[in-house]
């Protein structure tokens, strides 16, 4: 008689169980990097391509499942499947019940799409596997490219599916710090797309011209544009509306705190808010304020206190033993207050490199996020700079105000929208 192969199951890390209980139509909890070519993409040839990549993230085969009291990630035979792109930016991935791999690789004309469902990955974690699907594709079509070597090729398959919270924090078994009384942050209102549509607003420009403009008010590249993006949306606000901050949240990726080169979720968040005290506050008084706080908040201490205020929460027995519908419940209703504490977010995937080989193959990389409010992802390649700013309204005053104040800096910027 054969033997069944022993189905493999995984749990989900810390960061990665609020997704499951608070997706929905509206906010489905998906995240997209793209890749723009200087040639037409070849279905065939990606699919290839994707093929191999699965094997180095046998993760990604996973399909999500409920328990009695956790969600958990569990081994499946589906094969992935490119196609090309028919569905909206972002569309959900996770639809409940029905077990499905947890993302998709799309392709429009020169563009390769990858898009994720949170609970699998952050966008550094996304962004290996994105990386590695590229270099198979950019060899399978061109025999000028052999023995490529990406950055993360000889980690480990242990190493690049490791829960790195465990890994790192623990929990309640240390003194953690209380946090002070959380203050209700300004919300950005609207008109509400319909069919649960999301506006995308993409500038391309030069890192390097963004770059000389932050150093003049000696500060760095994210620093600038939460700043810009602060002064934006506090140029829409009411002047009754001013006694509540403009707070951006803004995901932090532990990898550079701490050693890990997981692909899954490994990251933490920093807010930073500003309190307009009239509706003419200098730029450079927000770039000053929003600096200190990145630079107080930005630290392995504060990281690793907040990592473990939100381990220990998980290890508290009350919390082990609740059912996961009642779980998801609790997680619903956190999810609503924390949201109360920010405006929006602000998410920099950073420099993104490839081996120098594809230099003039690859043209620029671009990462944006579902919105259930106005916010903004940026991605650098070489001097390709990539701000992309998405929003579930139909209002734009607050893109148009963040670009107008690039352009006014001297920017040259290349705009593109969906709608």
């Amino acid at each position: 008689m054969k033997q069944q192969k022993e189905i493999e199951w995984t749990s989900l890390e810390i960061a990665s169980k609020l997704y499951p209980a608070t997706w929905s139509l509206k906010d489905p909890k998906v995240f997209r990097i793209s890749c723009e070519l200087d040639q037409i993409v070849s279905m065939a040839h990606l699919q290839q391509a994707l093929d191999l990549t699965i094997d180095d993230f046998p993760l990604y085969r996973c399909v999500l499942k409920r328990g009695l009291f956790w969600y958990y990630l569990e081994e499946s035979n589906i094969q992935p499947k490119v196609s090309p792109e028919a569905k909206a930016v972002c569309a959900p991935i996770y639809m409940g019940k029905k077990s499905d791999l947890l993302f998709r690789v799309s392709f429009y004309r020169k563009r390769i799409n990858l898009e994720v469902f949170h609970a699998l990955a952050d966008g550094t974690g996304a962004l290996l596997f994105l990386q590695t699907l590229i270099c198979h594709y950019l060899t399978i079509k061109s025999d000028d490219f052999t023995g490529i070597v990406l950055a993360n090729e000889h980690s480990s398959l242990s190493s690049v599916r490791e829960n790195s919270f465990d890994k790192y924090f623990i929990g309640g078994m240390r003194k953690i710090k209380k946090p002070g009384k959380p203050k209700k942050a300004y919300q950005i209102r609207g008109t509400r797309l319909s069919e649960n549509r999301m506006q995308l607003i993409e500038g391309v420009m030069s890192t390097h011209s963004v770059l000389r403009e932050a150093h003049k008010y000696q500060t760095t590249l994210t620093v600038f544009l939460a700043s810009l993006f602060i002064y934006a949306i506090g140029s829409e606000m009411k002047a009754k509306k001013r006694i509540h901050p403009v707070v951006l949240a803004i995901p932090v990726n532990l990898r550079q705190y701490f050693q890990s080169v997981t692909a899954r979720n490994f990251f933490s968040y920093i807010n930073i808010g500003y309190r307009f005290e009239k509706h003419t506050d200098p730029l450079s008084q927000v770039i000053r304020d929003t600096e200190k706080l990145f630079k107080e908040q930005l630290t392995a201490e504060n990281l690793n206190d907040v990592s473990n205020k939100y381990l220990a929460i998980e290890q508290n027995m009350l919390s082990r033993i609740i059912l996961l519908p009642i779980k998801d419940l609790i997680l619903r209703l956190a999810s609503r207050l924390a949201k109360r504490q920010s405006t929006s977010s602000l998410s920099n995937l950073g420099i993104i490199t490839m081996p120098p080989e594809f230099d003039g193959i690859i043209h620029s990389f671009s990462f944006c996020t579902n919105a259930n409010r106005p916010q903004m992802n940026v991605c650098s390649y070489k001097d390709v700079l990539t701000v992309s700013i998405s929003s579930p309204f139909r209002e734009t005053d607050i893109q148009k105000n963040f670009f107008r104040l690039l352009s006014q800096a001297g920017i040259s910027i290349e705009i593109a929208a969906n709608l």
